[in-house]
């Protein structure tokens, strides 16, 4: 651009996005680590041209949107409308600025080199879309194969779209409102907008069925590393009739010593997960020394090491737990504990791992005084962290 603009970018997430499956919208479904939305969010902040970054959402997608963003600073969310073109409207009333880029929530990976062109083409134009060319043949289908198409100077259309916020504004204030347009780039078509092409990326694919989702797995596969972290703990069996082990509670002669629930398994995992990324200990994050900590359940500490994981934009991909102990015998809870792991960390049981062994009656587990775990735990991890 010839002069400075104060540049601002809107996601349009208010979407259901029921095609893609899954228990939640896809803009909040995780992909490499963190959510749809984090990951667009990430590519435009990261942006040294874009000031801001407004995000439209659903009715009633609050706490779905604070879980996707973690501890992003952002303006509040603004409620879309029915239509997108309801919801772009309502994001662009909340957005200032000259220059405002229009991206879908479901294109969750933006070269920086996209928004560099964009901005470049405002030199000769007040609005900018990125295109690809079209590859494939293209034909007319109704049932069979019907009559061929000429691709010649057709192209795909992604997101982002950047226009002069006041032109935008006005075209879809001009739009009838009977009609929803495709895009923002047709509601600027319509108004007399000029609207230039600059080149697109493969990158900014979007998702919109199941098998998306593991493309877009392998895109940015190559970004994470492999991480193991190994934790070790011990707890003292002291007077009770039941203990806390692996998030389950167990009815057994005598309890566990320690200052929270002395969860002897969960705070092996905690130690593993919090390796994986070189963040201390448990004791670090929940010094013993803190009355808040007395008697606190254990699944909270193992739920604050998952977030601080994700948070750096981590993958976790297993989970490993051995417990060592003469009694309680482990066998009889050992789907339980397996459940109720797999539901702390969100994974699928089949990647939560639990064995129990005894010491032969040697050492202190042996003698029946205690019961000691330890945990390994797999992560990939930007290559960055």
């Amino acid at each position: 651009m010839k002069q400075a603009q104060h540049i601002m970018a809107l996601i349009v997430a208010a979407g259901r996005g029921e095609r893609a499956g899954g228990s939640v919208p896809k803009q909040y479904a995780r992909l490499a680590g963190k959510s749809v939305l984090a990951h667009a969010i990430d590519s435009l902040t990261a942006h040294p041209a874009i000031a801001g970054v407004q995000v439209v959402i659903g009715a009633g997608q609050d706490a779905l949107y604070r879980d996707a963003i973690g501890d992003r600073r952002l303006p509040p969310p603004v409620i879309g409308g029915a239509t997108r073109r309801e919801s772009v409207i309502a994001g662009l009333g909340a957005c200032e600025g000259d220059i405002v880029l229009i991206h879908d929530a479901a294109r969750p990976f933006l070269p920086t080199s996209v928004v560099d062109r964009l901005l470049q083409a405002f030199d000769e134009s007040d609005g900018a879309v990125p295109v690809l060319p079209v590859a494939d043949t293209l034909a007319r289908a109704d049932g069979s194969l019907g009559d061929v198409v000429p691709r010649a100077g057709l192209v795909r259309v992604q997101t982002p779209q950047a226009f002069r916020r006041d032109a935008i504004l006005a075209a879809h204030a001009a739009w009838p409102a009977e009609s929803e347009a495709t895009d923002d780039a047709q509601v600027a078509r319509a108004a007399g907008i000029a609207v230039a092409t600059v080149a697109g990326d493969m990158m900014l694919e979007k998702l919109t069925h199941p098998g998306d989702f593991a493309a877009a797995e392998a895109r940015a596969a190559p970004t994470l590393i492999s991480r193991s972290g190994m934790g070790f703990d011990v707890h003292a069996f002291a007077d009770g009739d039941r203990l806390w082990l692996g998030g389950i509670e167990i009815t057994h002669s005598r309890g566990l010593a320690g200052h929270s629930d002395a969860d002897v398994a969960l705070h092996a995992l905690v130690d593993a997960l919090l390796g994986t990324i070189g963040d201390g200990d448990i004791g670090s994050h929940f010094p013993p020394s803190d009355p808040q900590w007395r008697g606190a359940a254990s699944s909270r500490f193992l739920t604050h090491a998952r977030d601080l994981v994700l948070a750096k934009g981590g993958v976790i991909d297993h989970a490993d737990i051995t417990i060592i102990c003469e009694a309680p015998k482990v066998g009889p809870h050992r789907p339980a504990i397996r459940a109720r792991i797999a539901e702390l960390l969100d994974l699928p049981e089949s990647r939560v791992s639990i064995k129990a062994t005894t010491t032969e009656k040697l050492g202190f587990t042996g003698r029946s005084e205690g019961i000691a775990a330890q945990a390994i735990a797999t992560v990939r991890l930007p290559d960055t962290i």
